[in-house]
């Protein structure tokens, strides 16, 4: 809602100053500047990236525009779910997990945690790590480095689409040029038309500049950065989940586990001592 909320003032903001200052809107709708850009745009993004990071990028804007989902009331669910699994490791032993992690939908325990369940990448490192810990003796060293690495695999994959679509943002205002130009070239065709005609016309070509300028900085960019945000929010959640998992490699205790993950959570998201204490007694 925030991100449509932003494209809004953007709007305002820019029209409003102009038709303040006495422009007139219907120079400013010039359908084909439009297809131009828009059709150039979309033929560099599917040159220069892959079907799977062309279809990520519309997966990214479409959820830049919902609310996310790392609040702190996952983390609560995160913390909940962290503790009992750990529960359950030290009165039942860690063979007593996979009947958790086996099938995580069904799992009383994961059912406290909604936007666990919900997120595919958070949920199978939970369950991937689960089943390293309790496949056989695992250092917390290696344990740490393999985790290390699962994150950076994930997060290097997820940037791929913000990346792209900050690359076509910075694209756009050549783009932008390319219909001023072509609308020029029209303009030469014409160069025996009166002076207004020859005016109208120059102006309609130098509403691809504009679009091409407002598109860049005023919504791709942007865009882009929304959804990076995101992809950092998912980051933060599931360094969280393995600041935890790193005590499971050295003994389940659940106290220590679940405050060692609250430790790891940004301080505008995480919830406090005292908050989580009460959680846990009353889930207990």
């Amino acid at each position: 809602m925030i991100v449509l909320v932003g494209i809004l003032i953007v709007l305002g903001g820019v029209i409003g100053g102009y038709t303040m200052h006495g422009g007139h809107m219907g120079i400013l709708l010039q359908p084909t500047e439009l297809i131009i850009i828009g059709g150039a745009a979309l033929g560099a993004l599917l040159i220069s990236n892959p079907l799977s990071v062309v279809k990520g990028v519309g997966r990214g804007i479409a959820k830049s525009f919902k609310a996310t989902t790392m609040t702190p009331k996952a983390y609560e669910e995160l913390l909940s779910v962290i503790h009992d699994l750990f529960v359950v490791a030290r009165r039942e032993g860690l063979v007593a997990l996979e009947a958790h992690f086996e099938k995580p939908k069904e799992s009383a325990v994961f059912k406290k945690a909604p936007t666990l369940l919900a997120s595919h990448h958070a949920l199978d490192f939970l369950c991937d790590t689960l089943r390293t810990i309790t496949s056989g003796n695992v250092e917390s060293y290696e344990l740490e480095d393999l985790m290390d690495r699962d994150l950076d695999t994930m997060h290097a994959h997820e940037l791929r689409a913000p990346q792209a679509l900050n690359a076509l943002g910075d694209a756009l205002p050549g783009l932008g040029i390319v219909a001023a130009v072509l609308g020029i070239v029209i303009t030469m065709g014409h160069i025996d038309q009166p002076p207004a005609i020859i005016g109208h016309s120059v102006a309609a070509a130098l509403v691809g500049t504009f679009l091409g300028i407002l598109m860049c900085y005023g919504f791709v960019g942007p865009l882009s950065k929304a959804i990076e945000n995101q992809i950092n929010a998912e980051g933060r959640y599931l360094n969280a989940m393995k600041a935890a998992l790193l005590t499971l490699a050295k003994g389940p205790n659940p106290a220590l586990a679940v405050e060692y993950a609250r430790r790891n959570i940004a301080p505008d998201e995480r919830p406090s001592f005292t908050a989580v204490e009460k959680l846990l007694k009353k889930a207990a």
